[in-house]
């Protein structure tokens, strides 16, 4: 199979969708099949080594400049994708190369399936504050894109409800994100090298690692976790550890500071996609207290390396942690230090056979085969639908008055505006009568 991916993200940018497009390619090709990947330029790509992407002009987006949206070359792509024989284009945005994609689809005669990965409402506010698009609007942007698409891929339960709350009708399937288990799993990672590392943060043997590794951004709410700190450290010596860098960094420290928790969290600043497997390992818990994550890829990388998670209950993480061995969810900002500190209580060593029952669960090989049969099925139905609509007899009527002569073609069309004239004449003639006989009832 041939499929064409669309995207405003991807490598070198930093980005959750970024990683899952890269990952879904990888386990697509593994499975044989040929990807083509339409996105934005980039200054950092390394565009003389890339294979079987396509970068087409963009610009900085307003408000988030790490952020492209496509300026130039739509008949370019169209070319390219009609000379790589697509059988199928799979969207990952709704503005620019989703757009873009759809248009291709439409031109090829191709169906179209999107994934849907971020939660708007909790994002608008960063597009000219807020005063351009409302949380409320998104619905219809979301719900206006889908149209003329086969299928939409949500990536939690938390995603499919949000969809289902905009009215969305066509076919949808919950597919998870996977991640390639071992970048993380590292058994190659041993506990001299955790120690090291401990030992370069200056983080104290009795110490209860807490990491939070994300974008710095009021959204992920790391703010809520540092305020529970203070709770925790009556029962027990805990160290934030807040990996990244973001908009919100400044204001953060300013609270870190304002709490007095200097000792207590500990920035590290961005962190390469390498080292991440040794923080996820050092860590007793991974944490996060966001309620905007649609999927949210650094659960599951914690969970392949072996790290339980705290986070903030949702639809999408209570079938994620499912169970105690794989951390616990808190229902507010309120009970977040009684949810770590019970988790600290009753720490022991992860069940080995639960563990390899959810690996193989959030697993890339797993995300790929659930993918492509949705679009075995996506193409099944296009295809249906196609030949019922090419087959329907209006259109082979249709088809038949326009294959015929001129001559035939222009009588047909006399002939119905001769019978439209009639019409209007019989109906009026039928409204006379009535008012005839009514007036000639009464005179009786």
């Amino acid at each position: 199979m041939r499929i064409g991916l669309f995207t405003d993200s991807y490598l070198p940018q930093v980005s959750g969708v970024a990683t899952s497009i890269q990952t879904l390619t990888l386990e697509l090709e593994k499975l044989g099949h040929e990807v083509y990947i339409f996105t934005t330029t980039d200054q950092n790509a390394d565009v003389d080594h890339e294979r079987n992407i396509i970068r087409l002009q963009s610009i900085p987006f307003v408000s988030l400049a790490e952020r492209k949206i496509v300026v130039k070359g739509v008949f370019a792509a169209y070319l390219i994708a009609q000379d790589y024989h697509l059988d199928i284009i799979h969207t990952q945005t709704e503005f620019g190369m989703g757009i873009l994609g759809k248009m291709v689809a439409n031109q090829l005669h191709i169906p179209v399936i999107h994934t849907l990965h971020t939660k708007y409402e909790d994002y608008v506010h960063y597009i000219a504050k807020g005063r351009i698009i409302r949380p409320s609007m998104v619905k219809y942007i979301v719900r206006n894109y889908l149209r003329g698409t086969e299928g939409i891929i949500c990536p939690s339960e938390m995603v499919l409800d949000t969809v289902n709350g905009y009215g969305v009708t066509i076919p949808k399937r919950v597919i998870p994100t996977g991640i390639e288990i071992n970048r993380f799993k590292r058994p190659d990672i041993n506990a001299d090298d955790i120690q090291k590392l401990r030992e370069k943060l200056g983080i104290k043997a009795e110490e209860r690692i807490l990491l939070s590794l994300s974008r710095i951004a009021p959204e992920k709410n790391i703010q809520a976790v540092v305020r529970a700190l203070p709770e925790m450290l009556k029962e027990f010596p805990v160290r934030l550890v807040i990996v990244g860098h973001g908009p919100y960094e400044d204001d953060l420290k300013a609270l870190v500071n304002e709490l007095g928790l200097n000792d207590a969290v500990l920035f590290t600043g961005q962190v390469n996609n390498e080292e991440t497997a040794y923080y996820y390992k050092m860590a007793d818990f991974f944490i996060s207290a966001s309620t905007s994550e649609t999927q949210g890829l650094t659960y599951l990388e914690a969970i392949a390396a072996g790290t339980r998670v705290l986070a903030a209950d949702n639809p999408y993480l209570e079938d994620l942690i499912s169970d105690d061995e794989f951390g616990r969810l808190f229902d507010s900002e309120e009970t977040i230090a009684e949810t770590a500190c019970a988790a600290f209580r009753d720490f022991k060593p992860m069940d080995k056979e639960k563990y390899a029952d959810k690996l193989y669960e959030i697993s890339a090989e797993n995300f790929a085969k659930q993918v492509y049969l949705f679009y075995l099925d996506a193409i099944i139905e296009y295809k249906n639908r196609k030949h019922y609509e090419e087959n329907r007899l209006p259109a082979k009527m249709e088809d038949a008055v326009r294959q015929m002569p001129i001559t035939v073609t222009r009588s047909i069309k006399r002939e119905q505006i001769r019978a439209k004239y009639f019409a209007r004449k019989a109906s009026k003639i039928a409204k006379n009568l009535q008012t005839y006989v009514k007036i000639d009832k009464d005179k009786e």
